[in-house]
C-alpha cells in the first residue's frame, strides 16, 4: 500500500534520489551520537551468561569474544566471580561452609597459606579483592571453627612477582582440613566424609586431596574411605615446602544444610554414599529382612552399647524383652569402623539412646529400622534433625521414644523440685553449655520394659 502511495506522489528518478538522501541522513545521525557518547564508551566486555541456581551462579561463556582478558563481574550478592577466559574463579557463602573452585593455572603454596590463581591481565578491583576460606564444613560454630587454619585466595597478574611452580599435576586438587571436631563419629561424617564425597567422587578417583590441620590417628581411621575416593597418596600441605600447580583447585567442602544429607543438585544422594560405603566395606545386606508367617529367620537387633554417658544400665532386660518377642539381638559399641560397620549392616534393627553412635544409621540396609531413645530434658529439637529426617532420606523407618523422667538416672542426682528435673526449658534457655552439662554428660537411662515393649512390637510390624 505504501509503495503504491509513494509511486503516485514521486517519478521513478525522485525516489531513487530521495532513498539516497535517507541513507545519508541515517549515517550522519549515528555519526552524531557516536561524537556525543564517545566518552562514555570503552571495550565491549565478553559476553557472559549466568544462571542462578539457589545461592549458586553457574558460569556459560561465549569463547567468540576477542577480547580474551576481559574481568567481569568481582562481586556478586553471595557469590564472588571472577571470570576470564582462560581462569575461573568462583568462591561461594553458604549457610554451612565456604568454598572456592578454581580453574586455570592455580599454585597452592602451603608455607603461607595461599592459593594463587594466575591470570594474564586483571582489572585494578580484581588485584585488590582475595577471599579467606577456613576449609571445614561447620563455619556456624565457632568453637569447631577455632583450631581450623585459615586459607587465602587470591587472583594475580602473570606479570607480577608469584611463587612460580616446583611440582605439577595434571589433575585437580581438593583441600580441606581435618581439625574441628572429629574423632565423634557423626562430626567426622557430617563434617568431612559426606561433603567430601558430595565434592570429589566425580573425579572418579582422579583428584590429589591436600589435607591441612593434618591428625594422623583421623587419617588412618578412615584411610580406607579416603583410598576409595582419591588414587593418590594425601599431601599435608601444612608442612609442605613445594609450590603445588594444578589445572584446577576446590579449595572447602560443599555441605548441604541437612545434617546426614546432601543436596540433590550436587548430582548426588545420602543414597549415593550409602552405597559407596557399602562397597568400600565390602557390606553384604542391600535390604532388610521382610517377615512372613511362615518364615523361620529372626530379625536382627542391635543395641548400641555405651561406656560413657547416655548409656542404658538394664541392656540385659532389654536384651531379653527382645528374645521373647522373636528377635535375635546383638549388643555393642562401635570401636573399629570396619568391623563395626559389618555389624550394623547384618542388623535390621538399631536402636541407642541419643548420640552420635546413632551415626551408624548409615550402614544399615534399606528399609531398615532406627529406633532412637531421647533422654530426659528436651531432646525433641535435637532428635529431628539428628534421627528423622536423615533416616528418611536413606530410606530407613523410624521409631521414636521418649523416657520419662523415672527413666533417667538424673532422679539420683537431683531432689525432684529441682529445675533440672522440674523445669529442663530453663536448662536450655541458658545455652548448649549448660544443656549438655546437665542432660547429655550427667544422665544415663533405664527403660521401663514394659513401657517400651510396644516400640519393638511396632519395629516387628514394619518388617512385614
Amino acid at each position: 500500500m505504501y509503495e503504491t502511495i509513494l509511486a503516485r506522489s514521486f517519478s521513478r528518478h525522485e525516489q531513487k534520489k530521495l532513498g539516497f538522501g535517507a541513507f545519508v541522513c541515517c549515517l550522519l545521525i549515528a555519526l552524531s551520537f557516536c561524537t556525543v557518547f564517545r566518552s562514555y564508551l570503552g571495550p565491549l566486555p565478553n559476553l557472559k551468561l549466568r544462571l542462578s541456581v539457589g545461592v549458586h551462579h553457574k558460569l556459560l561463556k561465549d569463547t567468540s569474544s576477542s577480547n580474551e582478558n576481559e574481568i567481569t563481574s568481582p562481586q556478586i550478592d553471595k557469590d564472588e566471580e571472577i571470570v576470564t577466559e582462560k581462569v575461573v574463579l568462583l568462591c561461594t557463602k553458604e549457610e554451612r561452609t565456604d568454598f572456592c573452585g578454581i580453574e586455570g593455572d592455580v599454585r597452592v603454596h602451603g608455607n603461607t597459606s595461599s592459593v594463587y590463581s594466575v591470570t594474564g591481565q586483571l582489572s585494578i578491583l580484581a588485584e585488590n579483592t582475595s577471599w579467606s576460606v577456613r576449609p571445614y564444613a561447620r563455619k556456624e560454630d565457632p568453637a569447631a571453627m577455632s583450631g581450623v587454619r585459615e586459607w587465602t585466595v587470591k587472583p594475580v597478574d602473570g606479570s607480577h612477582e608469584i611463587p612460580q611452580c616446583t611440582k605439577n599435576h595434571s589433575i585437580p586438587a581438593v583441600l580441606f582440613s581435618i581439625a574441628g571436631y572429629l574423632g565423634n563419629p557423626f562430626h567426622d561424617f557430617a563434617d568431612v566424609l559426606i561433603p567430601l564425597f558430595s565434592t570429589s567422587r566425580k573425579f572418579n578417583g582422579e583428584v590429589q586431596f591436600l589435607i591441612t590441620d593434618k591428625q594422623p590417628w583421623w587419617i588412618s581411621k578412615f584411610q580406607v574411605v579416603l583410598n576409595a575416593l582419591s588414587k593418590y597418596e594425601l599431601i599435608d600441605i601444612d608442612t609442605d615446602n613445594e609450590v603445588h600447580c594444578f589445572p584446577a583447585v576446590t579449595v572447602g567442602l560443599k555441605r548441604y544444610h541437612i545434617e546426614l544429607s546432601m543436596d540433590p543438585s550436587y548430582n548426588y544422594s545420602i543414597k549415593d554414599f550409602r552405597d559407596f560405603l557399602r562397597n568400600v566395606f565390602s557390606l553384604k545386606r542391600a535390604k532388610a529382612i521382610k517377615i512372613s508367617d511362615d518364615q523361620r529367620k529372626k530379625p536382627r537387633l542391635l543395641i548400641i552399647s555405651r561406656n560413657r554417658t547416655r548409656s542404658f544400665i538394664n541392656t540385659g532386660q532389654i536384651g531379653k524383652l527382645a528374645e521373647s518377642l522373636g528377635y535375635e539381638v546383638v549388643i555393642a559399641e562401635a570401636e573399629n569402623v570396619s568391623s563395626f560397620a559389618e555389624i550394623v549392616n547384618s542388623c535390621d534393627v538399631m536402636m541407642g539412646v541419643h548420640g552420635a553412635g546413632l551415626t551408624n544409621m548409615l550402614f544399615l540396609p534399606e528399609n531398615a529400622i532406627l529406633i532412637q531413645v531421647l533422654p530426659y530434658g528436651g531432646f525433641e529439637w535435637l532428635a529431628t534433625g539428628y534421627g528423622s529426617d536423615p533416616s528418611k532420606d536413606m530410606d530407613l523407618k523410624y521409631l521414636e521414644y521418649k523416657i520419662r523422667m523415672e527413666e533417667s538416672t538424673l532422679i539420683q542426682q537431683y531432689p525432684l523440685d529441682h529445675e533440672v528435673l522440674r523445669d529442663p526449658s530453663s536448662i536450655q534457655k541458658q545455652g548448649w553449655k549448660a544443656f549438655g552439662s546437665v542432660y547429655m554428660n550427667k544422665q544415663n537411662v533405664k527403660l521401663d520394659i514394659n513401657r517400651f515393649r510396644p516400640t519393638l512390637m511396632k519395629a516387628l510390624e514394619l518388617l512385614h
